[in-house]
């Protein structure tokens, strides 16, 4: 009898975030003491104001379809926004809006991809982009980012990567998993090798653009270097600066022979994102934007306390990140150990279980991101529960022997 499951997705893996916050859930709802901090969502609500323009736009009848990637007020919105945060010039026509940034993304490589071609996503990745290049029937090739260089990629390592195969460079600044990102300098020298190799585009996933701390100054390749512009698809939403994760509303800006492809995609795929949810984000890009600056500000100093906390447990190292709202802390002075129960921790899957077992904090494992062995936090939660959570961390890894 033939497998129901086909070959294209029988080559991915499911969500290991999404995974581990259910799982966390499961306990929770069997009664156990369990401290979550593997989704990637603000814990701050959405901004009234914009909570207000979607029961304004109920209220006016804004229910029907619209236009199949984003009707005409959010494009020019977007083309609003990108002209005023990053210095880049679009038209409507060169804008795609989906339920979400990972739809974005997907409509991009599923547009794009022919079997064969090379995707190079550097490690640690946000766990669906290497599945999502398998699932459009390319191939992903990893590249990595050692945290002896801030866990980003460099050049040369670009460089030694691309083949005549290669299609798309993804890029994510700041990054998920690491918080790491990209100075202007550093996007300048990747550049220089891009403009070598004309065959290769370049995604990149700014969700985190505005969650960077101290005087990181934020920067996106196609404003860094222009000339790459007819190549690049810069990938953002509202999910995150706006917490607005469960409207679900991913937008990108690029060349337009891309975007009408990727239009295409979406015609017979979602169709239009919920036309309440594009009011909503129309009057997050267009209205105040002061709240940000005191989120930024609560991120930053969570991660100050996250960092310290984790720097003072046994056999745990912690590198402070640029931004977003994650650290990626290594476990190799744990590697060997054996728990009070006598699992031995053999890698970051086992940490995390073991972790999860003995003191209900749920993490994800650093092998889901490509890189080991590492776990990775998010600190989108209030300063008491961060403070316990890592004071049960720092408990965990001294009962280890």
């Amino acid at each position: 009898m033939s497998s129901l499951q086909s070959s294209a997705l029988s080559r991915v893996k499911p969500s290991a975030t999404i995974a581990v916050t259910a799982q966390a859930r499961k306990l929770k709802a069997e009664g156990r003491d369990v401290i979550g901090l593997g989704a990637g969502e603000p814990d701050f609500d959405t901004p009234d104001n914009v909570k207000q323009a979607a029961i304004d736009a109920i209220n006016r009848g804004e229910t029907k379809y619209t236009d199949a990637d984003g009707m005409p007020e959010l494009k020019a919105a977007i083309v609003a926004k990108f002209k005023r945060e990053n210095g880049l010039d679009y038209t409507t026509a060169q804008i795609h809006v989906a339920p979400g940034g990972k739809p974005v993304i997907f409509n991009a490589l599923v547009a794009t991809l022919n079997p064969g071609d090379e995707v190079i996503v550097p490690a640690p990745y946000w766990v669906s982009y290497p599945d999502m290049v398998l699932l459009a029937g390319g191939e992903p090739v990893t590249v990595v980012g050692e945290e002896k260089d801030g866990f980003k990629l460099r050049p040369e390592v670009l460089e030694a990567a691309i083949t005549p195969k290669s299609k798309w460079l993804i890029l994510n600044s700041p990054s998920n998993p690491t918080g790491a990102a990209y100075t202007r300098a550093e996007l300048e020298a990747l550049a220089e090798v891009l403009r070598r190799h004309p065959q290769v585009w370049v995604l990149t996933d700014d969700m985190y653009e505005h969650l960077v701390y101290g005087d990181f100054e934020y920067t996106t390749i196609a404003q860094v270097a222009p000339d790459l512009y007819e190549r690049t698809l810069t990938v953002n939403g509202v999910s995150k600066a706006y917490a607005m994760t469960g409207w679900r509303i991913g937008y990108a800006g690029g060349p337009k022979p891309l975007i009408d492809l990727m239009r295409k995609v979406a015609s017979q795929t979602t169709s239009n994102p919920a036309s309440i949810s594009q009011w909503a984000a129309v009057e997050a890009l267009n209205g105040p934007q002061d709240f940000m600056a005191e989120r930024r500000d609560a991120f930053e100093k969570r991660r100050d306390l996250v960092v310290s906390m984790l720097n003072q447990a046994t056999g745990i190292t912690c590198a402070t990140p640029e931004g977003a709202f994650y650290v990626y802390p290594s476990i190799a002075g744990l590697i060997g150990k054996t728990t009070e129960t006598g699992v031995v921790i053999d890698g970051d899957s086992t940490f995390a279980a073991e972790l999860l077992n003995a003191e209900g904090v749920a993490v994800v494992q650093g092998e889901a991101f490509g890189l080991s062995p590492y776990f990775r936090i998010s600190y989108a939660t209030s300063d008491a529960v961060l403070e316990e959570a890592c004071s049960r961390i720092q408990r965990f890894a001294a009962s280890l022997r």
